[in-house]
């Protein structure tokens, strides 16, 4: 049974990637309660690309291997760091800054919850 849910959730996931086609990952846990119950917790959904747009608390368009890029909300708490660890300012994202975002998904919106820059613009 735990098979079989995994072997959903995890195709669900990949079709996600096809239809998006951009770089994501995350990470699921799937538990058996003692009263027999399944339970599902999804965690953090990273994707890394280009950024095309961003208004810093507001929202941020990112360029991946998608067709168009992809836009992401922020939510009432977005931290924003360097590749390593460093917390940087939100000014310091640009146009064209390579990143990697981890966010939530929540209904038709990605909400976005740490944004780490893992390249400089040129």
């Amino acid at each position: 049974m735990v098979k079989a849910i995994l072997s959903v959730t995890f195709a669900t996931a990949l079709m996600g990637l096809v239809a998006y086609g951009q770089t994501s990952t995350s990470s699921t846990t799937v538990a058996t309660g003692t009263n027999g119950a399944t339970e599902t917790t999804t965690t953090t959904t990273e994707s890394t690309g280009t950024v095309t747009e961003f208004t810093p608390g507001h929202v941020l368009f990112l360029k991946t291997e998608a067709d168009q890029p992809v836009r992401y909300k922020f939510g009432k708490t977005v931290t924003y760091t360097t590749s390593d660890g460093k917390v940087i300012e939100a000014s310091k994202i640009k146009k064209d800054s390579k990143v990697r975002v981890h966010y939530l998904k929540e209904g038709d919106d990605m909400v976005v919850d740490k944004v780490i820059v893992t390249q400089d613009r040129d």
